[in-house]
């Protein structure tokens, strides 16, 4: 082993040089170039882009990942997988392993029992959940978290090594500048007051030494000044340029932060969906199971509303043993009609059965409503067609 001593004393003698005079700066005893003030502003800037990025990182990690155990252990397996240069396999969300448990629950307890078949409804609209919300989470750490966490695992560790640099070679100018200054002091006060009590020659020769060698120290302190000088500017240069590289990175995390609103957007839009769905099939599920052959009397009876509004119109409403007011057939929007307006449509919408109308993003369509109807639908109009549509695909304009 190759073990340079002077190296390590040389070292050690700088490390306890520095330690000196940053206690004697903090201590007010000893003068501390300041920086340019453009690179002071620049410094507090990336130390503000540094903070918020750990914040916001550390925030939509619990977001994303609520459970503190989990988020820790995933962190350690995504750490393992990266060193051993693999890919992190796609977990099971919650949602899918509760799809997965409605299933098998349905399997137990029979498939064609009421409770059985909607276990299997429900449960195969958990797993479509939880898939959605599983590439909701790949796309939130490949456009948003991993960029985040790649400035401050790389960037700005450089820009942290810079600067401790230019601290360094700061601690370094303030020295060779109070060494010249107790230099030229020393060399002052030796000018100003000569030894002429001894006459013999021996005498001058020493004071002329002694002149000569405070001389000699003071060349050599303002060369080493002007070094270090030049170290630190050149030092300070390299710190600048790197801190100005924040503006680029304030770019790139603009461009993320996009990419993540779009994808918890379309992520919202697709549970939003499903569950639309899903309450469409629950509620034909009731339709179906809540038949009665031989009754008079109808399973879901007309609300006040709707009777009292066909009271003054003085129209007729039939008993329906198997019609629910929220899915009226076509025939029933003869009906008097209220609100008749425009709605701008915001999502594509496909038509379940013939009762219902199709949409497309971003039409135009007249919609209004008719008395007993269920409130999370209207009736949608475009040319001759006609139809159902649900409100919230909707935006209804003045």
């Amino acid at each position: 082993m190759d073990f340079n001593v002077k190296k390590l004393a040389s070292d050690a003698g700088v490390f306890f040089t520095r330690a000196v005079q940053f206690t004697e700066e903090k201590l007010g005893q000893a003068e501390k170039t300041e920086l340019d003030p453009h690179l002071e502003n620049l410094i507090a800037r990336a130390e503000g882009t540094k903070n918020w990025t750990e914040k916001i990182l550390r925030q939509t990690e619990v977001l994303l990942q609520p459970n503190p155990i989990d988020h820790t252990g995933a962190r350690i397996e995504e750490f393992i997988y990266d060193k051993l240069d693999k890919k992190l396999p796609s977990k099971t969300t919650n949602a899918e392993l509760l799809g997965q448990h409605m299933l098998d629950a349905a399997n137990e307890f029979g498939p064609g029992t009421p409770y059985g078949a909607t276990l299997i409804t429900v449960g195969e609209y958990q797993k479509r959940l939880g898939a959605a919300e599983r590439d909701f989470l790949h796309t939130s750490a490949s456009t948003f978290l991993t960029p985040l966490r790649n400035f401050l695992e790389g960037d700005w560790r450089t820009i942290s090594k810079e600067r401790r640099l230019l601290e360094n070679r700061r601690l370094d100018l303030d020295i060779c500048k109070a060494r010249l200054k107790k230099a030229k002091q020393a060399e002052t006060k030796a000018a100003a007051a000569p030894d002429f009590q001894e006459t013999r020659p021996r005498n001058y020769v020493l004071s002329a030494s002694a002149s000569a060698l405070l001389s000699e120290e003071v060349d050599k302190a303002e060369h080493e000044l002007r070094v270090a000088q030049t170290e630190f500017d050149r030092q300070a240069e390299v710190t600048r340029l790197l801190l100005e590289g924040i503006s680029s990175t304030h770019l790139n995390h603009l461009r993320c932060l996009h990419d993540f609103a779009e994808a918890q957007a379309t992520y919202y839009a697709q549970c939003h969906r499903f569950m639309q769905d899903l309450q469409r099939e629950l509620a034909r599920g009731n339709d179906v199971s809540g038949s009665l052959p031989s009754s008079d009397v109808c399973p879901n009876p007309v609300s006040s509303t709707f009777l009292s509004e066909t009271s003054t119109t003085g129209a007729t409403v039939s008993s329906c043993p198997n019609q629910r007011p929220g899915t009226l057939p076509m025939e029933h929007t003869q009906l008097p009609v209220t609100g008749a307006r425009k709605a701008k449509v915001l999502y594509d919408y496909d038509a379940h059965d013939g009762s219902e109308l199709s949409l497309l993003a971003d039409e135009l369509i007249t919609v209004y409503t008719v008395p007993g109807m269920d409130p999370d639908w209207l009736i949608g109009e475009r040319g001759n067609q006609k139809g159902k549509v649900p409100v919230t695909y909707l935006e209804l304009l003045s």
